[in-house]
C-alpha cells in the first residue's frame, strides 16, 4: 500500500477521533435491511435534534475507538455500522435511535458512549427514556418556582383572612 493511501486512511480516523473526543454522546447501530425511506425518516430527525449520522467503515471506528482509550467497542464493530454523534445534547442519539429500533425491526441498537464513557445497550436504553433538554428544563424550571409559588399563595391566603375578619 503506498503512503498517500496510509496517510489518507490516517487522516479519516484522525477525524472520527476528533468526532469520539467532541461527542457528549455517540450511539452505534447496526442498519441493515432498512429500506431507503426507512433511513431517511430516522437521518431527518436525528438532523432535526443536531444529531450527526455516518456509517463509517468498522477498521477506522476500531481504530479510532483504540486511539480515544475506549476499551470494550471492538463487539459493536461488527457487521453494517452507523454511528450516530451529538456533541450538544447527550440524550437525543439514544431517544431517537431507541424509537426507531422499536418501530424498525431491521434497526439495531448495539451500544455506545455516554458523556466519554462506554456504555451498554441496558444504558443507552436507560437514557432513552429521559426527557429531551427543553423537557428537562422545564422540570427544572417548576421545581425553582415551587418554593416561590408556595409563598405566593401563602402571602396570599393571609391577606384573604383579614379581608375575611368582621370590622370591630
Amino acid at each position: 500500500m503506498s503512503e498517500s493511501i496510509i496517510a489518507a486512511k490516517a487522516k479519516v480516523v484522525d477525524g472520527i477521533v476528533e468526532q469520539f473526543k467532541a461527542a457528549k454522546s455517540a450511539v452505534v447501530v447496526n442498519y441493515r435491511g432498512l429500506t431507503v425511506d426507512e433511513v431517511t425518516q430516522v437521518r431527518k430527525e436525528l438532523r432535526d435534534n443536531g444529531v450527526k449520522m455516518e456509517v463509517i467503515k468498522n477498521t477506522y471506528l476500531r481504530r479510532a475507538a483504540d486511539a480515544t482509550g475506549y476499551k470494550g467497542l471492538d463487539d459493536l464493530f461488527k457487521g453494517p455500522t452507523a454511528i450516530a454523534f451529538s456533541n450538544d445534547d447527550a440524550v437525543a442519539p439514544a431517544r431517537i435511535m431507541t424509537k426507531y429500533a422499536k418501530q424498525f425491526d431491521d434497526l439495531v441498537v448495539k451500544g455506545g458512549i455516554i458523556e466519554g464513557k462506554v456504555a451498554s445497550l441496558e444504558q443507552i436504553t436507560e437514557l432513552s427514556k429521559l426527557p429531551d433538554r427543553d423537557g428537562m428544563l422545564s422540570m427544572l424550571l417548576s421545581v425553582l418556582q415551587a418554593p416561590v409559588r408556595n409563598v405566593a399563595y401563602a402571602v396570599k391566603a393571609v391577606a384573604d383572612s383579614k379581608d375575611a375578619e368582621p370590622a370591630a
